[in-house]
């Protein structure tokens, strides 16, 4: 029997690579996502990740039992979306991943889709305590104003609590039987790498050409399938970055590593 896998984001760039990256092993996938997708799927439900709502009614539509789930739904850091980023980004996401919980089966997983951009989470722990305490709406809005979030900082922060949920998870999940990673691109090549190159400028510019290249789709996809997969069953609680070297060489220029190498 094949699998079944939900993916979140399932229409366009990471979310397509993977349901394709899957069905071509074999598996089977329900998508959600906003836009129809483009390509052949088992199952598409409409959802709209800022709309407790519509979160709801999607959860209703499906009956699984799914052995996975991958989040990569989200918004990039775009001006004037910094409530809905972090709506989207983390807040509906959590609110999702708890919803369908009841329809994952034992041995499942759990794949969240963070970012490099979530790598600070270290210096920011008492502002995502209390934005992990909001349950949406209203709340946010006012969290914005009132922490002064701009777009680049709200998109920091969603994939930082990203990382750190699928921390806290870790062991209640183990205690399901279903495991919870994250994975953490650098820059990828998808329709929306231009928002991020707006936003992160020449800091990303220097990156993405110490890494050779960008990422692609179907390379971070590749390495969420075995995430997903009963193979990767040893792996609980992890966040995987995949950039290329980026963070490597970040924490090398920071603690002055240069006096290890042989030559």
């Amino acid at each position: 029997m094949p699998d079944h896998f939900a993916i979140t984001g399932v229409s366009s760039g990471i979310g397509a690579a993977l349901a394709k990256c899957l069905r071509v092993a074999g598996h089977r996938i329900t998508g959600f996502d906003l836009r129809e997708p483009q390509t052949d799927l088992d199952g598409f439900v409409r959802v709209d990740l800022s709309d407790p709502a519509a979160i709801a009614s999607a959860i209703g539509a499906v009956t699984g039992p799914f052995n996975g789930l991958c989040n990569i739904a989200g918004l990039p850091p775009r001006d004037g979306l910094e409530a809905d980023i972090l709506q989207v980004n983390f807040i509906g996401l959590r609110h999702f991943t708890y919803g369908l919980l009841p329809k994952l089966a034992s041995g499942s997983a759990i794949v969240n889709m963070a970012s490099r951009a979530g790598h600070g989470w270290r210096n920011n722990i008492d502002q995502l305590k209390r934005f992990a305490a909001l349950r949406g709406g209203a709340d946010v809005a006012d969290f914005v104003v009132t922490e002064q979030i701009n777009h680049i900082r709200a998109y920091n922060l969603s994939k930082e609590a990203l990382i750190l949920w699928t921390y806290a998870e870790a062991e209640p999940m183990v205690a399901r039987d279903i495991r919870i990673n994250s994975i953490s691109p650098g820059a990828v090549a998808t329709g929306i790498l231009d928002d991020f190159a707006n936003a992160f400028g020449e800091r990303m510019a220097k990156n993405v050409a110490r890494a050779g290249r960008v990422g692609t789709p179907e390379e971070i996809a590749r390495v969420a399938a075995f995430a997903l997969l009963p193979e990767s069953y040893w792996m609980k609680g992890i966040d995987i970055p995949l950039d290329g070297g980026m963070g490597a060489f970040a924490i090398s220029d920071e603690l002055g590593l240069d006096a290890l190498r042989l030559s």
